[in-house]
Parts: structure tokens; C-alpha cells; sequence
């Protein structure tokens, strides 16, 4: 039987040998598509070549493509575990045409594929073609020697494929493999008959050939495109199960592994209907956590963070019901990456890193659990005394929200309660939530609608700046918005921002007069300077000289190779798991987010800024170069996950200590850096940290600032430098010694106060002992220690104390066990602090509350005493 990793070898090498070009899988982040919050199609790295905005080098392509779909119609999320096919992760496996050839050779390759390499029965297979596309229909037959009666026509719905409401789009044939009558779900259904693009499961698609021709106008009508391309896609998953003979794509070596440490740490088995579900639901989890996380997502309370806070919820919640009781889903990452990792190497080196994350989410979401089962269990019995026979909408989504609960761990809670979910007011709220998500989901700034106007008609937007800071450039196109010239140039100095790093400013001198460039940048594949409007700028000159702010992009660069020293330094004191994250360069300062589980230590900071600056001194020799990135990275540089490199890349090595992927500018010697200084590291997301720091002059400058103040501190303590950190541990002590006085002062007096509202406020009503009080001057603390105070003296009573202390409004209640069917402590101080504009509530026997207005406690306390003697006198005529 062949492996998985044999079956996606073949595909790739099947087509290799046939002239395409075997691209790596894009990440699971698109870089810069801001309609989509994962890559959920082969398509999508070559979506600029079908809409004309981009070429590659070659016209042929081959990849296996790692997808994630956790919406949409045939992909809904809560769909997964339910069936055999549907999941969150898998791959695509795909061949593409850019204008080379066409539905002849698609047809007859994937028809070869399948059946002479693969030996698949030809017998078997049924195609299916658009009921417009009469020439794929006549070319089935004749190159693969098909049926007629097996080549099936469909409408747009099955076999047109559109890539949206305008743009490139096609007729779509389709390969489907016939799995025999006893996997149709139906057969038990009178009258039901099995079809190709049925739905009982007894005919399965296995690949889509899209033939893209043509051009959708914005009325909806066609054009044909001048290159015709092909994009097909076959789900790797799915072909593997029928290779290896299974009926179920869990049972193929890309999940049995997962599933069998689920049922080693577990006990249950895939096999067992009350568990197959839950294993299931984990296994696919895992994979799509393990694979986006290692593209560089992380979970998050919104966008792509929040489908995978989803997905890891749902996971967790799943585990427990096979009584796992602690993080689980952590322990699975190793046996992905045992599976996966040949295929993609990137998944040995996140391992940890990988682990770590759901590690965190996990624990976190366990504390989480326990509390949204508490409060189903409310909610559950109150529909019950209402005598209702639902859980509401509004309801299951707040656990959905707020815990985590996925809708069908809701409805199965719900029927062991012998209850139903109203579903459809859920879903209502899930849609609104879905188009926050879609909205957010837009990370990238979305290109305006410039209007270019071509001056020169020569090639443009060349970078010549690692070299020069100087150029003479011919103007090339030109565009303008509100309050800007954007202009484009044959060649330029001026570094567009980029890879974190800021574009650059400088000049632009031309017919007498100099032109301030306020920034660079990419617009629409157009090396941009923008150039104030204030007077109108020569467009008609043969020359125009681009000067860079030199001072400016030093200092930028250096802080630029202080982040590749930085992240160095980070990797050798704190592990290899540690990668960059995102990072912002300036000619001022320097941002580096980096993945990592823990606040930093004092002890780890100060090694991590020794480092930095013992490279700084030893003057390392700065090094670029260009090359493939295939090579590159052979050679052991540091990729940026979720970027997007072009097949030629820029590398910078720093003596033997760091070696990036970077198209920044750097210094030519760490020496020209001078100085690091590390400013601040702080938690920026669930498992990210960020380190802001600064380099160069404004280290010094940094530096400086510092001894001064320190130099001024210790002038006010008239102490030496060197004595002023004990100095302050002194008056601290001694501030920390007269605090403990005033404390045990006040607490005397309170208790004092105390004994004289014992003497004098106790009241009594409906036979129970109740006081209420104000102590102005007493902290939240002392008030809760009065409490508790009266309750020990008096056994069985109702307290409620007020108080005004430095500037804030204070309300405690009490009550003590006997009474709290009588009296509710947190209902009673939330309606008391409600006088004064305030809020609060707490527990039956203890809460407190905080209010506004000063001037409004007394009158809120006799209000909380006229409710107290309300509710006992109510009750004793009950009685």
C-alpha cells in the first residue's frame, strides 16, 4: 500500500517530468490578499496571474497546496467529525497552465494519473463538464477513450467556477470515482436513486479541471480572455483514502497515527460510535492548529486568531468528553509533526513553539470550561422551572462567545437536560459575527484607486539604493491623491517601506527647485515617492536628481541590524523555538515581536542587551547577497514564516552569528551600530512577546538621559550614585513602617467605631438583628473586616456600611448563612450603590459596591434600611 507521503511524491513528480515547476506551498496567511483570513484554495498564491497584475517565470506549476476552510457552504465547522471527508486542514493538490496548454493535456495527464500510475479502474470513473462546454465533452472520450454515457453535463452551480462577481472565471470538468453501492448513506431510503453529484456518499469527487477563458464583465456578461490558463485542484486527503482502499479518510496513515495516541492516552477508540465523533473532531483540530500556528497565526480575539481560538475550544471541549480532564491537545503536536514534517520541514522547527501555544490556550480555556458548565447547568433549570423546553439563542451563543461552547456541544448538553437549542437565533447572531470576523479579516491597506498617467513609456521602479544614496532618473508614470504627487521613476535610491523597515525621505531636485519626498512606498507594483502638493511639480524634464536623507536611512539601517543581532541573541539564550514575529524599523527606535511563552526575566534581558552590544563591539563585517531562495534557505536562512518571497532573495549574514532572509538596508559593520539599549518587553498576543529597544545615536542619546536623571536623583537624596538604589530601599522601609502605623491606627479606630455602632445601630425587624452604618475614612478593607466583625458578635444578623474615603464611595453588606434566603447580600448593595450613580453585587452572605456622588450616601443608606426591613417584615408574613 502506498504511504501518503509516496502518493504526494508521485503527483509532484508526475508533472515535474512534464515541465512544471514544483512551487512550495504558500503560507496559510496570505501576505496580500485582505479578502481572505486563510489560504482556502490552491489558486490563491497565483491569483495576480489570473487577474493580470503578475507573472512568474514559468508557465507550467505543480504544488501541494495546505488549505484551511472553516466556513461556507460545503465547509461549515461543526460539519467536521460528523462524516468522513469534511475538514478544517487539508491539502490540494494541484497543476496549473499560465497561457501554456489547455484542456487536451489536462484531460489526458490527470487522466493518466489516475489510471495507469495510480491504477485506478477506469471503469470506475465518471467525468462531468459544464453544459456549455461541448469541447471539453468531445475530448473526454476521444483522448481517454471514456464512455460517452459516462461524461455527464452539469449547470454553473457544479461546473463553472468563478473567481468572483467580475474577473477571470471558467467552465470546470470534473473526475468522480465510484466507492461502490455500499457506502451510499441512502440505500435504506425508498425511491432513492445514487447519481454523480448526488448525496449519499456513494460517488466522491476526486479533482476539479478549471478551465479559466474567460473574463466576467461587471453586466454580468463574458468575454474571452487573450490567455487561457488552467488551475486544477484534487484533495489530497480524499485520493489518499482511495488508494490505500479505505472508506473513510481517518482511517488513512495521515490520521491513524493521531487517532491511535488519542486512544492510547484516552482509552477510546475511533471505532466506537459514542467516541468517534470526538476523535475525529481532534485528530483534524491538531492539524489545522499544528499547521497554522507554524505559518505564524496565533489565537486571538478576533480574525484568523479568533477562527483558531475557535477551532482549539472546540477540540479541548471534545477531549473532555472522553474524560480528559487536563491540556491534552498538546501532547498531538510531535505525532503531526512525525506524519507531516517530511513534507513540510517548517513543522520540525515550530514543534515547540507549536506546543507551547496550545499549551497556554488550552490551560486557559480548561478554567474557562468549568464556569461555562456552571452556568449552562443555571440555565438549564431555569428553563426548566419556567417550564420551557429550549435553550435560547441568545443564550448558546454567550457560551459560544464567552466559553467557547461550539453549538453542538450546546444541543448535546441541551438533550441530556431532555432540552432543544434555538438554532435559529443562534445562527442569526453567528452570521453577524462571521462578517466582523470578514471585516476584520482585512489586514493589508487595500490599494486605492490611483490614476497612473505614463510620461516615459520605459521600464521603472529599479532599486539601485543598496549602493547610492544619489541618482540622476527619468520620470516614468505619474498619479496624485488629495495631498500628494506620486511619482515613479526608471531607477531610484529611495528604499520603499518593506519588511518592516519605514521608506525613506530625502529630495528631489529638478529644473532649479527641490522637492521634499515625505515617504516611499509599493503602490499598485509602482515604486512610489510621495511628494507634498504646495506647488506644482515639473512633469516634463529630461533629468531629475533623488537624493535620500542619508543621515536619516543611517541611522534606520542601523537600527535595522540591531533587530538580526537582537533575534541572534534571543535564539542563543532563550532556544531555536524563538522566531521574529513582525518588527518595525526606524530611523529612532526598533520594535521586534518574537514567539515566546514567558515574560522575559531582568537576568535574561540584561544577557540578551550584553550580547547585542559585544557583537556591536567586535565589528562584524555585514554581508548581502543575492541568490535563489531554495538556496538560500538550504543554506540555513532564517525564513520569516508567512512572508512571501520572490524565487530570487537577498541575504544578510552578520560575521558567523546571524543569517536572514532581508531585503532591508543594513550597515556594512556592526562597529557603525555604536550602542543597544533595550527599552521595555511586554506580551503583545498568546505566545508573542515584543522588545522595543533603540541603537546607534539614539542609544547614546538614551544613555545619556539616563545618567542625568540618575545623577539628579541621587543629588536630591544627597547620596552618591552608586548608593542611591540603597538609599531608596530605606525610605522605602521606612514608608512601608509608618503605612503598617497608620493601618493598625485606623484599624483601632474602626474597631472602635464598630463598638459603638454595636452599642447604638442595632436594629431588629421582622425578629432578625439588622445595623447599617456610614464610616466615613474607612478603606474597602476595614469595611469587609467590620462585617465580619458584627457577624461573629451578633450570630445571625444583616450589616450594611457606607463609607466616603479619599474621594471614592464605598458599600459593603453581609448576611449572615441563616439569612441569605431572606436578604441577598449583592442584590441588596446593588440597588444601596445605585443611589449614588454607582454599581456592584457580590454573594449571597458578602458584596460590595462602589458609587459616585458622596453627597447622596446617606440617602442611599436609608434606603438600603427601609429595603432590609421590607424584605424581613415580607417575610414573616409569610410565614
Amino acid at each position: 500500500m502506498k504511504t501518503a507521503n509516496q502518493i504526494r511524491q508521485e503527483f509532484l513528480d508526475f508533472f515535474a517530468a512534464r515541465g512544471h515547476k514544483v512551487v512550495p506551498s504558500a503560507s496559510l496567511l496570505p501576505e496580500d490578499d485582505p479578502t481572505l483570513l486563510f489560504t482556502n484554495a490552491g489558486m490563491n498564491q497565483f491569483k495576480d496571474v489570473f487577474l493580470s497584475k503578475g507573472t512568474r517565470p514559468y508557465r507550467r506549476a505543480v504544488d501541494s497546496q495546505k488549505v484551511i476552510r472553516v466556513s461556507g457552504k460545503h465547509n461549515d465547522l461543526e460539519e467536521v467529525g460528523r462524516d468522513t471527508y469534511h475538514h478544517t486542514f487539508f491539502e490540494m493538490l494541484g497543476n496549473w497552465s499560465f497561457g501554456d496548454y489547455y484542456k487536451r493535456e489536462a484531460i489526458a495527464w490527470a487522466w493518466e494519473l489516475l489510471t495507469k500510475v495510480w491504477g485506478l479502474p477506469a471503469e470506475k470513473l465518471y467525468a462531468t463538464v459544464h453544459d456549455s462546454d461541448q469541447e471539453a465533452a468531445a475530448l473526454w472520450p476521444e483522448v481517454t477513450g471514456i464512455p460517452t454515457e459516462r461524461v455527464l453535463f452539469f449547470g454553473d452551480e457544479d461546473n463553472f467556477w468563478e473567481m468572483g462577481d467580475t474577473g477571470p472565471c471558467g467552465p470546470c470538468t470534473e473526475i468522480h470515482y465510484d466507492m461502490g453501492p455500499e457506502h451510499c448513506e441512502k440505500r435504506d431510503v425508498p425511491g432513492h436513486t445514487c447519481g454523480v453529484n448526488g448525496d449519499c456518499g456513494r460517488y466522491i469527487e476526486l479533482w476539479n479541471l478549471v478551465f479559466i477563458q474567460y473574463n466576467r464583465k461587471a453586466d454580468g456578461t463574458l468575454e474571452d480572455l487573450p490567455a487561457k490558463h488552467v488551475d486544477t485542484g484534487m484533495g489530497f486527503e480524499r485520493i489518499v483514502a482511495v488508494l490505500q482502499g479505505k472508506g473513510s479518510n481517518y482511517e488513512t496513515d495521515l490520521f491513524v497515527p493521531i487517532l491511535e495516541k488519542i486512544t492510547e492516552y484516552t482509552g477510546a477508540r475511533e471505532t466506537d460510535p459514542e467516541h468517534q465523533v470526538a476523535m475525529r473532531v481532534i485528530a483534524d483540530h491538531i492539524r489545522a492548529l499544528t499547521f497554522a500556528i507554524t505559518d505564524g497565526a496565533l489565537p486571538a480575539n478576533e480574525g484568523r486568531g479568533y477562527v483558531l481560538r475557535r477551532i482549539l475550544r472546540r477540540a479541548a471541549r471534545f477531549a473532555r468528553t472522553l474524560g480528559v480532564q487536563e491540556p491534552f491537545l498538546h501532547r498531538l503536536v510531535p505525532v503531526v509533526v512525525a506524519v507531516m514534517g517530511e513534507a513540510y520541514p517548517e513543522l520540525r522547527e515550530q514543534e515547540e513553539h507549536c506546543c507551547r501555544v496550545i499549551l497556554a490556550e488550552e490551560e486557559a480555556f480548561l478554567r474557562t470550561l468549568d464556569k461555562g458548565l456552571e452556568i449552562f447547568a443555571a440555565l438549564a433549570k431555569a428553563a426548566k422551572e419556567k417550564k420551557e423546553t429550549f435553550i435560547s439563542g441568545e443564550d448558546a451563543f454567550r457560551l459560544f462567545d464567552t466559553y467557547g461552547f461550539p453549538l453542538d456541544l450546546t444541543q448535546l448538553l441541551a438533550a441530556e437536560e431532555g432540552l432543544a437549542v434555538e438554532v435559529e437565533t443562534f445562527n442569526c447572531l453567528m452570521e453577524e459575527q462571521r462578517e466582523r470576523a470578514r471585516k476584520s479579516g482585512k489586514f493589508s491597506r487595500e490599494d486605492k484607486d490611483y490614476k497612473w498617467k505614463t510620461i516615459a513609456a520605459l521600464p521603472h521602479s529599479r532599486f539601485t539604493g543598496y549602493g547610492y544614496f544619489r541618482s540622476a532618473s527619468r520620470l516614468c508614470v505619474v498619479g496624485e491623491d488629495d495631498k500628494h504627487y506620486l511619482l515613479v521613476f526608471d531607477r531610484t535610491p529611495f528604499y520603499p517601506e518593506g519588511g518592516g523597515q519605514v521608506g525613506d525621505t530625502g529630495v528631489i531636485r529638478v529644473a532649479g527647485e527641490e522637492f521634499p519626498v515625505v515617504d516611499t512606498r509599493w503602490e499598485q507594483n509602482h515604486l512610489t515617492h510621495f511628494v507634498t502638493k504646495g506647488k506644482p511639480f515639473p512633469m516634463d524634464e529630461e533629468v531629475y536628481i533623488l537624493e535620500v536623507a542619508v543621515d536619516r536611512r543611517r541611522m534606520t539601517a542601523a537600527h535595522h541590524t540591531a533587530t538580526h543581532l537582537l533575534q541572534a541573541a534571543l535564539r542563543k539564550h532563550l532556544g531555536a523555538h524563538l522566531h521574529q514575529a513582525g518588527s518595525l524599523v526606524t530611523p529612532d527606535r526598533l520594535r521586534f515581536d518574537f514567539t515566546h511563552y514567558q515574560r522575559l526575566t531582568p537576568e535574561e534581558l540584561r544577557r540578551v542587551e550584553e550580547e547585542v552590544n559585544e557583537l556591536i563591539t567586535s565589528g562584524l563585517p555585514v554581508w548581502n547577497e543575492e541568490t535563489s531562495y531554495q538556496a538560500a534557505v538550504d543554506r540555513g536562512a532564517l525564513a520569516f514564516f508567512g512572508e512571501k518571497y520572490e524565487e530570487r532573495v537577498r541575504t544578510v549574514r552578520v560575521g558567523e552569528v546571524s543569517f536572514e532572509l532581508c531585503g532591508g538596508t543594513h550597515v556594512r559593520n556592526t562597529a557603525e551600530i555604536l550602542y543597544f539599549r533595550i527599552l521595555s518587553e511586554g506580551s503583545v498576543a498568546t505566545g508573542v512577546r515584543r522588545i522595543e529597544a533603540v541603537a546607534g545615536a539614539a542609544a547614546l542619546r538614551r544613555a545619556a538621559g539616563e545618567r542625568e536623571t540618575l545623577q539628579a536623583a541621587a543629588a536630591l537624596l544627597k547620596v552618591e550614585p552608586e548608593k542611591l538604589v540603597s538609599r531608596i530601599e530605606e525610605l522605602l522601609a521606612e514608608q512601608a513602617k509608618l503605612t503598617r502605623a497608620k493601618e493598625e491606627e485606623d484599624r483601632k479606630q474602626a474597631r472602635a467605631e464598630s463598638e459603638e455602632i454595636l452599642a447604638t445601630r442595632v436594629r431588629e425587624a421582622g425578629g432578625v438583628r439588622y445595623l447599617v452604618a456610614r464610616c466615613d475614612g474607612s478603606s474597602i478593607e476595614l469595611l469587609r473586616e467590620n462585617i465580619d466583625y458584627f457577624k461573629d458578635k451578633l450570630g445571625s444578623c444583616i450589616a450594611l456600611l457606607g463609607a466616603a474615603t479619599g474621594g471614592k464611595v464605598h458599600f459593603v453588606a453581609g448576611v449572615t448563612s441563616d439569612l441569605t434566603g431572606k436578604v441577598h447580600a449583592g442584590e441588596l448593595v446593588k440597588k444601596v450603590a445605585a443611589v449614588t450613580g454607582g454599581g456592584g453585587g457580590g454573594r449571597p452572605d458578602l458584596a460590595q459596591a462602589g458609587g459616585k456622588d458622596a453627597n447622596k450616601i446617606d440617602e442611599a443608606l436609608a434606603n438600603g434600611e427601609k429595603l432590609i426591613r421590607e424584605l424581613l417584615e415580607a417575610k414573616k408574613d409569610c410565614v
